[in-house]
């Protein structure tokens, strides 16, 4: 905000800003938005200095898949992040929002071999290697679809810095740190149960599979004979096969005479111990549970503490491996099979149809999940976990809100040893190689892998969020020292939903402190909730709410969907959004635009300094007072991740107090000319400059094609963010308030007799000792309100704040209908109270009804009276018959 000076400088008639021609009547958002974003991209306005001596500010970009394309998830977090960076940036920071892709492993080979089986082919067809090069020429040519539409919605990201997860520099990265991890003995090689996907033919992370309620059935099968027999239940019926344990707990009486004892499995003839295990629940079922440590991770730990054998039943495409009748059917119809054999052996105690359960599904395929003994790579957690939970409880990093520090600390208290190793070919490889007489090696990036007859790397590549938890800093060069690693980490603030918090959140915390010595990769993690249709629901295919948001933005505009979900996003709050409301928003972006456009056509300017305030009207430095506080108010919603605050706070201040009072009250003093008018010209100038400077974050086109029109200057992208002068006028306040209030008052009266907003009435103002004679020509002109000429009757007097209103209403209106009119409303309105009043007066029917029923019916006796005063009311006002 420009200081005021003691010596105003007023702008002359001739000096007035003009309209220029390439500002037409109507915000057409596409005639603009594509030229203004090439127009930053090209001066090089979102580049990054790592050389300048301005403090950095960084955000590294949550990247998204390589097969992706813009949902309204991430139009959210893109619109949020792009709102942070450009403030910064006029600030005076150098803001880096750095972009990039994942590689996203399993997602893009399943594309490729999607390709491939319409063709009539696999990757085994081709061989890694060709699947490889296969799998990069897709990349090449349909992958980034993403980064076209971060263009379209206005993502002010440093594209010479655009990184991906298999580039050279970050494969280097990956390969560093795996192998001080492998070093250090926190990755290591081990046979434990993973979640299988017979589909992707891959282990999944816990995060990656989705539970789902299913029906399914509950059987319960007898082991063993008479007093020696245990029954059991189970969904799957299909793994008995690779049973090598019953289980029961230690001080369940039922069973103590068993324990240590054998019993026959149905079907295979085999004997197995009956163990006794804490873990076994007695009070659920019968308080025995058979134990397959091969195809259970429950099962796998009670093995493990009785040094059961793990026998694996099934295949990797989850077909049965064993006992003949079974051998090579597919699990789904084995169960069957296993549950019709029990029944003809009399060995089915129970079956529960539907039973409903969880049933795990890869969220890549939709297969149902397959728990499996498999032999993997791990990172042990325990050490890495515990200091990603010391660096938020000691401050060093602040989660944003506070209340979404639980949910962190219960993922990174409790998390188990994470299995990387995938079975798939697109994705960083494993850098270790097996020796022909059973070498391990582990090479670095530096390093020369063994060579020689029997030397083979491991076919496995790493989980994609091994490597996309290396972001933060391997996009700025590590394990390089790097210009751009010295300037912008750590970085500033990861914003990012909710969701994700177990998927990559911590894993970048852990990865971060481990790589750079205790150092936090980021300051703050703001957290976000999701993007929901309007009734609050998930958007889903299957519930046909899911939204493209390229198409709103064509209908209505970047600015209007950006600002539509800006203003819906309280901190961790799921938002909810709806075509009406990006209309509004659409309609807010013309507000803005057609005012603009008055002002010009007014000769607002933004040419030399303000007036001193003794200079100003009330009226303007009522306006430059509340300027200055919504100055500090949004930059208190900015710290504060308040994006839903700071939008509603520019949006009423601009709307409701700008263009609805300010501009309409400088109408009255443009009329009147004088230094008045030049007055009002400079602060109507100043006030559009600094408002379209705070709305620009958010909605960045509509603001910057106004403001380089109103000012003449370069770009919003590299001017300065406005900042708090302290001018504050509580007085102006209080005499522009007492404005608003009457001029309110009389238009709500004046709605009431049923006049039309233009329609002029004879009326008589008396402004006694109040503060309001200064503005009678602007109330009068707001109201319509014209003076009295010859004889004057007031029909209709009203009465506030200490002003007194009188209007003839003598025909102005018809007097008797409208008398008829609001007595047939006032009888209405009593027979609903009487009618309300008589039922919740019956104690049968508050007895018998469900309460959101009587509460509908206080609503509508509250309803009611408050219609009876309200009609009364204008009854009384109007003149006498």
């Amino acid at each position: 905000m420009t200081e005021h000076t003691q010596q105003p400088t007023a702008p002359s008639a001739e000096g007035r800003t003009p309209v220029p021609a390439e500002l037409p009547t109507q915000y057409v958002p596409a005639d603009v938005e594509g030229t203004l974003y090439e127009r930053w991209v090209e001066n090089g306005w979102f580049e990054a200095d790592a050389a300048s001596d301005r403090p950095p500010y960084t955000i590294v970009i949550p990247p998204p898949n390589v097969t992706g394309s813009l949902h309204l998830g991430h139009a959210f977090q893109h619109t949020l992040m792009d709102a942070l960076t450009r403030r910064k940036r006029m600030q005076g920071y150098e803001a880096l929002w750095l972009p990039g892709m994942d590689h996203a492993g399993i997602a893009t080979q399943n594309r490729v071999e999607q390709q491939l089986a319409e063709e009539g082919k696999s990757r085994h067809d081709l061989g890694r290697e060709a699947f490889v090069e296969r799998v990069w020429k897709w990349k090449d040519e349909y992958g980034g679809k993403i980064l076209g539409q971060m263009r379209r919605l206005g993502d002010g990201v440093d594209w010479s810095r655009e990184r991906f997860t298999m580039d050279e520099g970050l494969s280097r990265a990956v390969q560093t740190i795996f192998k001080r991890l492998y070093d250090d003995g926190l990755i290591y090689r081990a046979e434990r149960i993973i979640n299988w996907c017979p589909r992707c033919l891959t282990a999944i992370s816990d995060i990656e599979v989705e539970h789902e309620e299913r029906d399914g059935e509950l059987v319960s099968i007898r082991y063993g004979e008479g007093e020696n027999s245990i029954v059991v239940a189970t969904t799957r019926a299909e793994t008995m096969l690779g049973d090598t344990a019953v289980a029961v707990h230690p001080d369940d009486e039922r069973y103590r005479h068993l324990v240590g004892t054998e019993i026959e499995v149905p079907l295979t003839g085999r004997r197995i111990p009956v163990v006794a295990d804490p873990h076994v629940d007695p009070e659920f079922g019968t308080g025995a549970v058979k134990v397959t440590p091969a195809h259970d991770p429950n099962d796998f730990e009670i093995g493990r503490r009785h040094g059961l054998p793990a026998l694996t039943v099934m295949d990797e495409h989850a077909a049965l491996t064993v006992h003949g009748p079974f051998q090579g059917m597919d699990r789904l119809e084995a169960r069957s099979a296993v549950v019709g054999a029990l029944r003809e052996q009399g060995r089915i105690v129970a079956e529960k149809r539907p039973y409903v359960h969880a049933v795990g599904h890869c969220s890549r395929c939709h297969t149902i999940i397959e728990p499996r003994l498999s032999m993997q790579w791990w990172v042990k957690v325990g050490p890495l976990a515990e200091a990603a939970g010391d660096a938020v409880r000691d401050g060093r990093v602040a989660i944003h809100p506070k209340e979404m520090s639980g949910r962190y600390f219960q993922w990174v208290d409790n998390m188990h040893d994470w299995c990387i190793s995938r079975q798939l070919w697109w994705g960083h490889r494993i850098p270790v190689w097996y020796g022909p007489d059973g070498e391990t090696v582990c090479v670095g990036p530096d390093e020369q892998p063994p060579s020689g007859e029997g030397w083979t790397q491991d076919t496995d590549v790493l989980d994609t969020w091994f490597s996309s938890g290396l972001w933060p800093f391997s996009t700025l060069g590590w394990p390089d020292e790097t210009p751009d690693m010295a300037k912008f980490y750590p970085t500033d603030v990861l914003l990012t939903g909710h969701d994700i918090i177990f998927f990559w959140v911590a894993r970048m915390m852990m990865f971060g402190l481990y790589a750079m010595d205790g150092e936090v990769p980021f300051r703050t993690i703001a957290l976000t909730g999701l993007v929901r249709d309007e009734r609050g629901k998930k958007m889903s295919k299957s519930f046909g709410n899911v939204v493209d948001p390229l198409d709103w933005m064509e209908k209505y505009g970047s600015d209007a969907v950006r600002f539509t979900l800006a203003r819906g996003a309280n901190p961790g709050v799921d938002v909810p959004i709806s075509e009406d409301w990006v209309q509004a928003s659409r309609n807010f972006a013309n507000k803005i635009w057609n005012a603009t456009r008055f002002a010009l056509l007014n000769g607002a300017t933004v040419e030399g300094p303000l007036p001193s305030p003794e200079r100003l009207s009330a009226t303007d430095r009522w306006i430059l007072s509340r300027l200055n506080s919504v100055i500090a108010e949004a930059d208190a919603a900015y710290d504060d991740y308040q994006f839903a605050k700071l939008c509603d706070t520019l949006y009423h201040f601009a709307w409701d107090e700008v263009f609805d009072w300010y501009v309409e009250l400088s109408k009255t003093t443009f009329a009147a000319g004088g230094e008045a008018a030049e007055n009002a010209r400079r602060v109507l100038g100043e006030v559009l400059d600094t408002l379209l400077r705070l709305l620009h974050p958010v909605i960045p086109f509509v603001t910057e094609q106004l403001w380089t029109t109103l000012t003449g200057q370069e770009s919003l992208v590299v001017t300065d963010w406005p900042k708090d002068s302290g001018f504050r006028d509580r007085a102006a306040e209080r005499e522009l308030t007492a404005v608003q209030q009457l001029v309110t008052e009389v238009r709500r009266f004046r709605a009431d007799q049923g006049l039309q907003p233009g329609q002029r009435v004879p009326a008589r103002l008396d402004l006694g000792a109040t503060a309001l004679p200064p503005h009678e020509e602007a109330i009068r002109s707001l109201l319509r309100l014209q003076p009295p000429a010859g004889t004057f009757s007031a029909t209709a007097t009203l009465d506030v704040g200490g002003a007194t209103v009188s209007l003839d209403l003598s025909g102005v209106i018809d007097v008797e209908a409208e008398r008829k009119r609001l007595s047939k409303d006032l009888a209405a309105a009593r027979k609903e109270l009487e009618q309300t009043s008589a039922k919740l007066a019956n104690e049968g029917f508050l007895a018998k009804a469900p309460e959101h029923v009587v509460a509908k019916i206080r609503t509508r006796r509250e309803q009611a009276g408050a219609d009876i005063a309200r009609i009364t009311a204008q009854l009384d006002r109007l003149p006498a018959a």
